[in-house]
């Protein structure tokens, strides 16, 4: 029988500021390290997908990994989700706790069975006996004229399925605290990452941290609006907040980190600060994450609120191959800074 244990609280680190000399690494450095990190410390964690190995994955997150770890625990796998999916399953049942690398989220579809009717209710059905300690990663949404059935924002639609964690980090600082404590988590995590990010660089400090899911982090602060939203969209809301400075307008920015669970306090804290709130969501807007969230706030702060909330979405068709038409289609600033200034009135 496995047991899995968070590290002790004064490892969950407050970002910490930069420092003169500090490093910068991409995004897919800092999964990397997590990743590496974490499989010295835990002889049971493993990595199988399609190219983790031979070709050093397809966005190269696992590059040189399998010089490391050796073949036994950097797999490369065929293409079937739903055969490598359902051996994590087993893996994870067994005392193993796998990293399974979907290539795109798109194609986890192909493995729902095993993801949502499996890995998320067998801790439920066990009666707390066995669970599946599993990490699942790879990149949701567009990823930059993929057209539509690869450009999948699953985060919607995989959120209303209890029993599991989704993570969704929009910066390599908070990518590798967020993928080390998911590699410890007891409870299966989706891990949600973005291909347009791979190669964005940040501040990432060399000393070990970790960060706890269900807290939000304040991005930007301000006292006219919030804005509130998680994954690449976070960049959108802070360049449509730097325009709307110029004008006058300054707004909270929250980055969610996590869907699941949500830390809704933190929206409501600032929502009775600012009285207006704009939530930015990559998902289509019917049944969105953007729509839990306005109706948690309108339920616990409604008297709070000067203007009705206000949503920007994805517009509502399957995501379209050429470029402009999916920037139009996508979340951007300017569809931000409208939806500000409509809920400033």
């Amino acid at each position: 029988m496995y047991q899995t244990l968070l590290p002790e609280a004064d490892l969950f680190s407050k970002p910490l500021p930069p420092r003169e000399g500090d490093r910068e690494i991409q995004f897919r450095e800092a999964l990397r390290e997590a990743l590496s990190e974490e499989m010295r410390r835990d002889m049971r964690i493993f990595l199988m997908g399609e190219e983790v190995a031979q070709y050093n994955g397809a966005y190269k997150v696992s590059q040189g990994m399998l010089d490391e770890f050796g073949p036994k625990r950097i797999i490369d796998a065929p293409i079937s989700e739903n055969g490598f999916a359902g051996l994590a399953v087993g893996a994870a049942m067994y005392g193993l706790r796998p990293v399974i690398e979907f290539m795109s989220w798109s194609f986890s579809l192909v493995a729902a069975d095993q993801i949502l009717n499996n890995v998320p209710k067998m801790l439920y059905m066990s009666g707390g006996q066995w669970g599946c300690p599993i990490v699942f990663r790879g990149n949701d949404g567009a990823g930059g004229q993929l057209g539509s059935t690869h450009s999948w924002c699953v985060e919607g639609l995989y959120a209303n399925v209890p029993g599991m964690k989704i993570v969704i980090p929009s910066n390599p600082y908070d990518a590798k605290g967020l993928l080390k404590t998911a590699l410890r988590e007891s409870d299966p995590v989706f891990f949600l990452e973005s291909e347009r990010m791979l190669g964005d660089k940040a501040h990432v400090p060399a000393e070990e941290y970790y960060i706890p899911f269900g807290q939000a982090r304040l991005a930007r602060e301000g006292q006219h609006c919030t804005l509130v939203s998680f994954g690449r969209p976070v960049n959108f809301c802070l360049e449509a907040a730097e325009i709307l400075s110029k004008e006058g307008i300054e707004c909270d920015v929250l980055d969610m980190r996590t869907i699941r669970p949500l830390d809704i306090d933190s929206v409501i804290a600032s929502v009775q600060k600012t009285n207006r709130v704009v939530v930015v969501d990559q998902c289509w807007p019917f049944a969105s994450v953007a729509s839990e969230v306005v109706t948690q706030i309108c339920e616990r702060c409604f008297d709070w609120l000067d203007h009705p909330p206000v949503r920007v979405n994805t517009e509502d068709v399957p995501t379209p191959y050429a470029k402009n038409l999916e920037y139009a289609y996508l979340p951007n600033k300017d569809k931000i800074m409208s939806a500000v200034k409509k809920v400033m009135g």
